[in-house]
């Protein structure tokens, strides 16, 4: 049973704007019409279009790259490769999963995870691990574009880096102008990813060669997994993610190693010590980690994509990617800050064209409630600005004005919610199950279809209906997405 949450105070006044009034005070406050800023504070919820919130994509292991004026994100799909495409970060989250491969062989087609990105030579090449159902066969594997296009098509290449046992999370790294090869594979005297290994390539779906092993420390006795490189200067630094993805602390640790050096030599990395990327309770993040590095469209910044939950419970569902930008310390080293809660409002990386899209809060005046709503602050940072409203009256409602031509719904669930009737200015419903065996917040519940620019209605209406698993019928409503 989903249990009763105190009322909180409903906080700061918050306003709906539409696109072209938000964008106009966006421009006041920032002086750009009037000369000078104005002495005034913006609200909470006015979004100037160069702004943007987490998640970018509701699965997990994410590699994210900008290319030719569009970023690209491939994550974890399981039996499939999938890559999301859109001109913004902004509106990345809503953008239909264009699948670039399938393999038939069933040796190879199962538990198929962690894709990477990579270009050379005019074709784009897709690092990625999978089985045949069986974790243990787990190999590594590479497909090749026919031409330029990161969408593809592609076709098989070659399985890559097969030392007859287990291999996971492999990608190519750049030394001393010479391409290797980094990947994960059992530990010595352990099963499982827990060691980084290392071999020399002689084109990029080939290693020649034998393997060294690099020891990385890890805070912990079970994984190292994900390396992938960061360069800066004359140095390059292979980072990973270490302790089970399940776990809350699955963090993020860095070995580097100076241009010059062979880094077939393991002794010539350098390990940094203590993680440098790693849980949040503050903001609600927990197992942030498998990562990739990106830069801003003008190529003046760098940025970090990786996934995170908000949850603390011991789980391998509800891994969302996410991404923040990240800096540099005075010793050359990255600084990647700390997890950033999923629904805080972060400037778009320098150069991105930017989205009319905003947020509406579920206390916002463009939500109107019909039948009896609770609402209130104990759902902490798994609620966006740390409340939502919730229902399991059957036929309670709530209608949500909006000025777009998408919507989204991320909410409450929960392993006592029910299902919800959703449909758009009065059109046939859309039931969604808010279940959850697991209390998360913010999850993508609902992506509407492609609507005429304009004004238009968002109705959820509480069904009273549940799943057999669910304790009770309530629904919740807590962050709305426009686009």
């Amino acid at each position: 049973m989903r249990p009763v949450r105190p009322s909180g105070s409903r906080g700061p006044a918050m306003r709906y704007f539409r696109p072209a009034l938000r964008v106009l005070l966006a421009l006041l406050l920032t002086g750009v019409l009037a000369g000078t800023a104005p002495a005034v504070e913006p609200q909470e919820n006015v979004v100037a279009s160069q702004n943007f919130r987490n998640p970018v994509n509701p699965s997990a292991d994410p590699s994210l790259m900008f290319h030719n004026g569009r970023y690209y994100v491939a994550t974890t799909r399981g039996d499939r490769i999938g890559i999301w495409s859109s001109p913004s970060l902004a509106t990345l989250l809503v953008q239909p999963e264009q699948v670039v491969w399938r393999d038939s062989d069933p040796s190879r087609n199962t538990q198929m995870w962690a894709p990477a990105f990579r270009q050379t030579g005019g074709r784009w090449y897709i690092y990625y691990t999978a089985s045949d159902g069986v974790d243990a066969n787990h190999r590594m594997y590479v497909i090749e574009s026919e031409g330029s296009d990161p969408l593809g098509p592609y076709h098989f290449k070659a399985k890559i880096a097969d030392f007859g046992e287990y291999g996971i999370d492999g990608e190519p790294i750049t030394v001393n102008g010479q391409q290797y090869f980094v990947w994960t594979g059992p530990g010595r005297g352990q099963g499982g990813p827990a060691q980084l290994y290392i071999a020399r390539m002689s084109n990029p779906w080939t290693v020649t060669g034998g393997r060294v092993a690099i020891p990385a420390d890890g805070g912990c006795t079970e994984v190292r997994e994900g390396p992938t490189p960061l360069y800066r200067g004359n140095r390059v630094f292979l980072t990973y993610s270490s302790c089970d993805t399940g776990k809350p602390d699955y963090q993020l640790w860095m070995k580097s190693i100076t241009n010059g050096a062979d880094p077939m030599v393991a002794s010539n990395w350098v390990q940094h010590p203590g993680p440098i990327f790693w849980r949040n309770d503050a903001t609600g993040v927990w197992g942030p980690g498998h990562h990739s590095f990106f830069k801003s469209p003008d190529g003046t910044e760098d940025w970090i994509a990786y996934h995170g939950k908000n949850t603390s419970t011991y789980t391998y569902s509800f891994r969302t990617s996410r991404v923040q930008k990240i800096g540099w310390n005075a010793d050359g080293t990255p600084n990647l800050g700390r997890p950033l809660a999923a629904g805080a409002t972060q400037a778009l990386p320098s150069g991105d064209p930017g989205s009319s899209n905003y947020w509406i809060n579920d206390f916002d005046t463009a939500v109107s409630y019909s039948g009896n709503w609770s609402s209130g602050s104990g759902c902490g940072n798994q609620c966006f600005w740390g409340n939502d409203h919730w229902s399991g009256e059957r036929d309670a409602s709530a209608t949500i004005r909006f000025t777009g031509t998408k919507v989204a719904l991320l909410s409450v669930a929960d392993r006592g919610n029910g299902i919800a009737a959703i449909s758009i200015d009065g059109g046939p419903e859309q039931r969604i199950d808010y279940y959850s065996s697991i209390r998360v917040g913010e999850q993508l519940m609902y992506v509407s279809p492609a609507l005429p620019a304009g004004t238009h209605t968002l109705k959820i209406r509480v069904t009273g209906d549940k799943n057999p698993a669910s304790s009770s019928t309530v629904i919740s409503l807590d962050r709305i997405e426009v686009y």
